[in-house]
């Protein structure tokens, strides 16, 4: 099996249980934000959505440079809105995926500036930066859900409000 075969599998799992969380994102609630230095409900989401941009930079480009990033996504006004962006970024980044498993082994570094934050097989870096990152964002995101009484889904196995 090629790496990419199993890194397939992990996005297309990964995505579609984000994607489950970000269809619950309470239009109403967009502004709540459980700290006030926490990401608002709309920050989060928006953060969560675009994190499949990563993908394609991992998977086409040697490194990042954090310090010519862009600014901070503006928030997105809107739970649709949300859900577009998401769904436009996973298909780009999926068709990126078709790599050989000697592209996916290939060192990707991000960096700021001089310093090298840091530097990994473009598949771990991949995993890392992408899914792993949705992963933990995806959590928080539940959370926020509860403090809303919003309904959690089964994420890794039943939540305590789908069985």
């Amino acid at each position: 099996m090629a790496i990419k075969d199993g890194l397939l599998a992990e996005f297309d799992h990964e995505t579609g249980t984000t994607r489950k969380l970000l269809e619950r994102v309470p239009d109403d609630k967009l502004s709540w934000k459980p700290h006030e230095r926490s990401m608002s409900m709309a920050g989060l989401a928006t953060h969560l959505s675009n994190l499949p941009r990563w993908g394609g930079i991992i998977l086409n480009e040697l490194s990042f440079d954090l310090a010519n990033a862009p600014p901070r996504l503006e928030e997105k006004s809107s739970s649709a809105e949300i859900l577009e962006a998401f769904d436009a970024l996973t298909r780009q980044t999926r068709s990126a995926l078709d790599k050989t498993d000697g592209e996916l082994l290939v060192p990707w570094s991000l960096r700021r500036g001089t310093q090298e934050v840091f530097t990994m097989p473009r598949v771990a870096a991949f995993r890392t930066f992408v899914l792993y990152h949705m992963v933990h964002h995806r959590g928080q995101l539940s959370v926020y859900f509860r403090m809303n009484n919003v309904a959690v889904p089964a994420i890794y196995g039943p939540s305590a409000d789908e069985g």
